[in-house]
């Protein structure tokens, strides 16, 4: 699975928006959605905080590793 799949999956197990989750991360308001369509790619910094925030390990957030 993808970054931008798994980011998206973690988001609705949530159940909050991607502007929220960027607020709540500390991102642009337009981080989130950019990730999930594949239109941008995350920076290390970013990375960090949204797997800080999803309680998973960057790796899982990025294909690397399964939970």
């Amino acid at each position: 699975m993808e970054f931008s799949q798994r980011l998206q999956q973690l988001r609705e197990k949530k159940k909050i928006s991607r502007r929220v989750t960027s607020e709540l991360c500390g991102l642009a308001t337009d981080s989130v959605r950019k990730y999930e369509r594949g239109e941008s790619e995350p920076t290390l910094s970013s990375l960090v905080a949204l797997a800080e925030f999803f309680g998973v390990s960057v790796d899982y957030l990025l294909g690397k590793e399964e939970k």
